[in-house]
């Protein structure tokens, strides 16, 4: 949907423009709220604009709705033409970089002229940043390490940017009726957090014809090579994507070959070759004769080398050959087995949908209750909701229920100060059904300090679950420093669970970091973190992370049903009762 991610790219500029410029914070957030409604749409927004039913989307009033009309009938905006105009190019590009907000942005370019990345990282290594206001040689140090990972980040794209488009050419060479079986393969059937490239498997009885649906389809910017059997492009999102088609006979083989990772696949050949066998990308051969045993499927090649079929976001060689052989490989947890989503924002804070069309589009996707857990009071950036907001939210929300034939609870998503100490009293804590503690400033504290803070804040008591454990943005912020095992341990003895937060941008506990947590007894929670009711739909990318941290339905507190959870939640503050 080429249209939806222009579009939501100029709110989302035009949002940075006008911060730089010092504009009205309701301005900016309204941009910010339209790029990411537009963003989280389900279907091309040349199709709603075509009904007329634009502004029936949460966060789409009349402003940018006319907008939209205007790009998709000219391919530009006049209010974001002129507001460009109004400052210098290339100070939105900075803004990438972490360390540089809309005031540093300005400051660089005023006070040394600098407006690319390049420019900046001259600056910074030759120590002309550090005599400036508010700057320093550790921001400087700071500024470079952002700018190495805003070009290392330009190589790959996030999960979420990936798999919509991989999924969208897959429909795409479907619908030739010429494809007999497809799957993508590589890191992005692994489900890694960042993606390189896209490779997709075909088997066909007419090749060429997927080879040009393929160069036709509509996300593809330039044709790299256009073969009978092999094409490779450039997607209009940047990546590369390439297509083959193999032979039936070789199409398992060729699937576990090209899905990786490389480290899986070298002990897989090596384990083939103890048993006297040659593993490929055509098959599995027997050496003494060299009769290929196997190929078809993937379940037939790792059946010949005595394992079980093992899913692809384990293929990492970090122990899943020797749990695949004793018989210990985990049932992985499921999007079906989600019984619903327990960090969602409002237009209470800084969301673009009310309480009531979360809940409705939770229903909709089947989820048996859903939590609505606003920001706490303290963080005005994003509508943090008073106290006295807070209990007037609690009566509208907890009213839904009974009216959407959903169970709607109430929480917040509570900010940990700097001490550790969580936004609201304990007694407006104690009132509310899940209290998610999250670290929404002082980014840049001490490993120590940082950990100290969070800890601090499990140990209250209050917690239900810690909201994106470390704080990072993917391709935009790096996580801020603490130590991950020193906050698994206070989660394991606090009974908090930690949060997989499922935003295409967080995906935050890493997979890594989660599989930890579990080994160590720690619940998980994967939450959309939506902010509009088509950000729901990021569950599924959630629910990857959790698979590769080897994560089972009982591993993760949002498949608990709603009976269940309620109990689960009552134990917790019977407990804080009796402390």
């Amino acid at each position: 949907m080429t249209h939806n991610r222009a579009i939501a790219e100029r709110f989302a500029q035009m949002a940075d423009m006008l911060e730089i410029k010092g504009e009205s914070i309701f301005r900016i957030n309204a941009y910010r709220r339209a790029a990411r409604a537009v963003e989280g749409l389900t279907e091309d927004v040349a199709a709603l604009a075509a009904r007329g039913e634009l502004t029936n989307i949460p966060g789409i009033g009349k402003a940018t709705a006319e907008k939209i009309v205007e790009f998709l009938r000219t391919g530009t905006m006049k209010a974001y033409d002129e507001l460009a105009a109004t400052l210098p190019p290339g100070l939105t590009t900075l803004m990438a970089v972490p360390e540089v907000g809309p005031k540093t942005a300005l400051l660089l370019y005023e006070q040394l002229g600098i407006t690319s990345l390049d420019a900046l990282e001259a600056a910074a290594k030759a120590g002309r940043l550090r005599d400036l206001p508010r700057m320093g040689p550790k921001t400087e140090e700071n500024i470079l390490r952002g700018i190495a990972m805003v070009r290392r980040s330009a190589a790959r794209r996030p999960l979420g940017v990936a798999l919509p488009v991989a999924e969208a050419l897959v429909a795409t060479l479907r619908e030739t009726r010429e494809v007999d079986a497809i799957e993508v393969a590589g890191s992005l059937r692994r489900r890694k957090e960042t993606v390189g490239d896209i490779d997709i498997l075909v088997t066909s009885r007419s090749p060429e014809r997927v080879m040009e649906a393929f160069v036709a389809a509509p996300p593809v910017a330039q044709v790299l090579s256009h073969g009978p059997t092999r094409s490779s492009v450039i997607l209009d999102v940047g990546l590369q994507a390439d297509v083959r088609v193999v032979e039936p006979a070789s199409y398992g083989a060729a699937l576990q070959y090209f899905t990786g990772s490389k480290e899986h696949n070298v002990a897989l050949r090596e384990r083939a070759v103890r048993r006297g066998l040659k593993l490929n990308e055509y098959g599995v051969w027997r050496t003494k004769d060299d009769r290929r045993i196997a190929g078809r499927d993937e379940a037939g090649v790792y059946n010949a080398v005595g394992l079980p079929w093992i899913p692809p976001e384990l293929r990492e060689d970090a122990g899943e050959l020797e749990a695949a052989e004793a018989g210990r490989l985990p049932t992985l947890v499921t999007v079906e087995e989600i019984r619903g989503d327990l960090h969602v924002h409002t237009t209470w804070s800084d969301g673009a949908s009310s309480a009531e069309a979360m809940a409705t589009a939770a229903k909709a996707l089947g989820y048996a209750y859903l939590c609505i857990t606003d920001h706490s009071q303290s963080l005005k950036v994003a509508g943090g909701v008073s106290v006295e907001d807070l209990r007037a939210h609690a009566a509208v929300v907890r009213r839904l229920s009974d009216r959407l034939g959903i169970e709607v609870l109430m929480g917040t998503e509570c900010d940990i100060g700097p001490d550790g100490a969580l936004d609201y009293p304990d007694e407006v804590l104690d009132d509310l059904d899940v209290v998610i503690a999250s670290v929404h400033t002082r980014f840049r504290m001490s490993r120590d300090e940082m950990t100290r803070r969070i800890v601090r804040a499990l140990e209250t008591g209050r917690v239900d679950i810690l909201g994106h454990p470390t704080g990072r943005l993917l391709g935009a912020r790096d996580p801020y420093e603490v130590d991950i095992e020193r906050i698994v341990d206070a989660a394991a003895r606090s009974g908090v669970a930690l949060e997989i937060n499922a935003s295409p941008e967080r995906l935050d506990l890493k997979d890594t970091d989660a599989r930890l947590a579990r080994e160590r007894g720690v619940r998980l929670a994967v939450n959309t973190d939506a902010h509009a009711a088509a950000e729901l739909r990021h569950m599924p990318l959630g629910i990857s992370v959790a698979r590769r941290a080897w994560a089972e339905a009982a591993d993760v507190l949002n498949t608990l049903s709603p009976t269940a959870l309620r109990a689960h939640l009552r134990g917790r503050r019977g407990a804080r009762r009796r402390r």
